[in-house]
């Protein structure tokens, strides 16, 4: 990293004979100091010049005006022998590498002088040379010598709080805030404080700091993200209603409330944004953030259509675009999901890999498969390569191309453990779909003999098994899972529905069951089980409600198939009729659903 590159020194011309060399300077006093460039940032460390940054984005003109606007009244400094020594000591220090030596020199050159000048770039190049005292020092001289600019007092404030040294930058940070009357300068503090690990110390000098400014929104805003740092969930909530009613067309405190109330209710938050936008329909943010939550509430259309409304007005927007891309594929609208992904093509998208993938699906899902593979292919690198690789693969067993696609998966190179498991667990995927379970479970019981504890093989192992009615191997893998990770939601489950499949120690299997809700309690196909094994101990009513919970949630032709045998027994038949036809149409191959129909209506 280069040193610092230094400042014009405004001194008169000069000669003078130093180690016996004879060295011209050349400068002009009246000319004015040219500013120094900024010294490179220092991991953890704040640089003066960024600090900048960090005041009034607005300043007033008599308050808060830019440093180059004001005309520093510069000390009267003689250019004796020892200040051109000592700044040439420095500045040759930090050209050698010395940069301690030179951050010590010039510290002392700015404590002798008092040149605020000095004092700038003494506290420049401390940063630099990771000395934070003698930067705070440099940049205290720099601000007393120079007591009208922003710049040193936002330097000092932002060294201070990055030494952790809050309560003495107070003094300094109420400065800054009496300089802003519009009070701009407070949705500085979070970035300011970002560094403080201990968020209560935080909020609570944020609280002191905004005590004086209540009339002002932006105060309260920053208590409000202060306190969500905090983990003070109803003060952030007050805080940001707060800022609203004081200023009601801002969209900031509106996105934060939205954001709260969005882990109590994603119907809570889109109320709050939908009531915003009607007021205020221009609000691109306010906007994208309503059509999040409405995706979020598996809203697709709804969400669809707020997007499209974005993409009018900025028909540019690569991440509105991409939106409705990915919410037509969702609603399986094939014609605008490929139009919008064919058009981020175009734009400056930073991921073109991923609209290649989802090219390849949209082709796969309409059976396209030569422009399946087609898009599969361009797919270069990035983080979907190796799921493109596995598509293009399926593509071809698809096709009837089973072997060919193996080899295909064969020469792809997975530079990760995890990478050749997932290249494992596709190719024994192709061979259940060939109906070669047999040859599926040889593939993964040679794989566990080098990765005997491999999570995700282990629970394949397990299921192939069960379709090859080895039941003691199924049980014993998925106990080992259990064991290796006692949070594995979907092993509990699995080896639980197994036993209520086989009508056996039902007890257990609920057991089972409950816990895998615990960990993970919105799962539907878990939430099915439950349901499936209350039905074995015979509780049709608790049964149902699992069951067209899990259905609500994923109409999956299996759910279909337990929540149309449960409602038939229960001599609600027209309604297992319904659910069974409407899963055929979507599944009419489905082996778990047709059985479960030919046994109650052969």
């Amino acid at each position: 990293m280069p040193f610092p590159p230094r400042p014009a020194f405004p001194y008169m011309r000069v000669r003078i004979l130093l180690s016996g060399l004879s060295l011209a300077l050349a400068a002009c006093a009246q000319q004015p100091a040219r500013q120094a460039a900024p010294a490179p940032a220092a991991t953890q460390t704040p640089v003066p010049a960024q600090a900048v940054q960090s005041g009034p984005s607005k300043p007033s003109a008599t308050t808060a005006a830019p440093a180059a606007a004001v005309k520093p009244e510069l000390p009267k400094q003689d250019l004796t022998e020892s200040v051109l020594y000592e700044y040439l000591l420095a500045e040759i220090a930090g050209q050698r590498g010395a940069v301690g030596l030179s951050a010590q020199a010039y510290a002392d050159l700015a404590k002798h002088t008092r040149d605020p000048r000095i004092a700038r770039r003494a506290a420049e190049v401390a940063v630099y040379a990771r000395m934070p005292g003698a930067a705070i020092d440099a940049a205290r001289i720099w601000y007393e010598s120079e007591p009208s600019s922003m710049p040193a007092l936002q330097a000092l404030t932002s060294l201070l709080i990055g030494a952790k040294r809050e309560e003495e930058a107070l003094p300094y940070l109420q400065k800054l805030l009496e300089a802003d009357p519009k009070g701009d300068a407070f949705m500085h503090l979070e970035r300011l404080f970002a560094n403080n690990q201990d968020k209560a110390q935080t909020l609570k000098l944020v609280q002191q700091l905004t005590q004086a400014y209540p009339a002002v929104a932006q105060a309260h805003f920053a208590i409000a993200q202060a306190a969500v740092g905090a983990g003070e969930s109803e003060l952030a909530l007050a805080e940001t209603r707060a800022a609203s009613k004081l200023k009601p067309d801002w969209d900031l405190p509106v996105l934060l409330e939205a954001q709260l109330l969005q882990r109590q209710s994603n119907v809570l938050a889109l109320e709050r944004l939908g009531a915003y936008i009607e007021k205020h329909p221009k609000e691109r943010e306010a906007r994208m953030s309503y059509a999040r939550l409405l995706v979020a509430e598996h809203k697709y259309a709804e969400a669809r259509a707020e997007f499209e409304n974005l993409s009018k007005e900025f028909p540019d927007n690569a991440d509105v675009v991409f939106a409705v891309g990915v919410l037509s594929l969702q609603l399986q609208d094939y014609a605008p999901a490929e139009a919008n992904f064919k058009r981020l093509l175009v734009l400056p998208y930073r991921d073109k890999n991923t609209v290649r993938m989802y090219l390849g699906q949209i082709a796969e899902e309409q059976k396209n498969y030569p422009e399946a593979l087609r898009w599969y292919d361009e797919v270069a690198g990035g983080e979907v390569y190796l799921r493109a690789q596995m598509r293009y693969a399926q593509v071809l067993a698809k096709q009837g191309k089973l072997t060919e696609a193996r080899a295909h998966l064969h020469q792809v190179e997975a530079d990760s453990v995890e990478g050749r498991v997932q290249l494992l667990l596709t190719e024994a995927q192709m061979l259940r779909d060939a109906n070669q379970p047999r040859d599926a479970f040889v593939l993964i019981e040679n794989a566990l003999k080098s990765l005997p504890d491999q999570p995700e093989l282990l629970y394949d192992y397990a299921m192939l098994a069960e379709k090859l009615d080895r039941v003691d191997l199924l049980e014993s893998n998925l106990k080992k899972l259990i064991r290796l990770q006692p949070d594995h939601a979907h092993a509990y489950n699995a080896l639980g529905y197994s036993l209520a499949e086989r009508n056996v120690r039902l007890p257990e299997a609920q057991q089972l069951i409950e816990k895998a809700l615990q960990l993970a309690p919105q799962d539907p196909f878990i939430i099915d089980s439950m349901g499936w094994v209350l039905y074995r101990m015979g509780k049709q009513k608790q049964a149902l409600e699992y069951l067209r919970k899990a259905y609500t949630a994923r109409p999956d032709p299996e759910i279909a198939a337990h929540l149309g045998e449960v409602l038939w027994v229960a001599g609600e038949r027209s309604e297992a009729e319904k659910i069974w036809l409407e899963a055929t149409k979507k599944a009419p191959d489905n082996d778990a659903l047709n059985s479960t129909i030919k046994r109650f209506k052969p």
